[in-house]
């Protein structure tokens, strides 16, 4: 199975549409969002086209395909407006025999993670800042989709058979990690 993992749009129409122009592009079998979908926070500048009403009605034409956790900047105003589940705390699945627990990571992150076995995987957004570090447990972030930080990329990652490849949203690969192997290629 083929996932493609986002995090951070922050209703900015320009690069959720970027975004959706990568997911046609990938083929995945589903998009997951680590949440802050519509609003741009008290912390953020507004992204470049924030639009919140526009970005709505992109995720909601393909609503079928979305999973999502909620982010810090998510109410429970925005889900009357979205046509998916956006009000999970988390969300856990197995990818070759280990947990990958994925949150926004506002609540458990790096600094304060869930429980986890070794070789577990804490996936989160929030910071805006693409992330593989090893822990015992391995934290990985997407980074952002409309305001990267740290001198980072407007991007995204895709999950497959245990190979994490973040890529900017024009598809350029710019790190790859397997959990199989622990490999890390920047």
């Amino acid at each position: 199975m083929k996932l493609m993992i986002a995090s951070d749009l922050h209703g900015s129409a320009y690069y959720t549409e970027q975004l959706l122009k990568a997911y046609e592009q990938e083929q995945p079998e589903k998009l997951l969002l680590l949440g802050d979908l519509l609003y741009h926070g008290p912390r953020n500048d507004l992204p470049r086209d924030y639009a919140p009403k526009e970005v709505i009605r992109m995720l909601n034409s393909m609503s079928e395909h979305l999973l999502c956790v909620r982010g810090n900047c998510e109410a429970e105003v925005d889900q009357m407006v979205l046509d998916f589940p956006v009000m999970a705390e988390y969300c856990f699945f197995m990818e070759q025999g280990k947990t990958i627990y994925a949150t926004h990571g506002h609540v458990f992150g790096e600094d304060h993670p869930p429980k986890l076995h070794e070789g577990d995987v804490l996936l989160t957004g929030h910071t805006h800042v693409p992330a593989c570090v090893d822990h015992g447990y391995w934290y990985l972030n997407p980074g952002s989709v409309s305001i990267p930080k740290n001198d980072s990329w407007h991007g995204y990652m895709t999950m497959e058979n245990g190979v994490f490849v973040w890529k900017e949203l024009s598809g350029e690969v710019r790190m790859r990690w397997d959990m199989n192997t622990h490999s890390l290629e920047q």
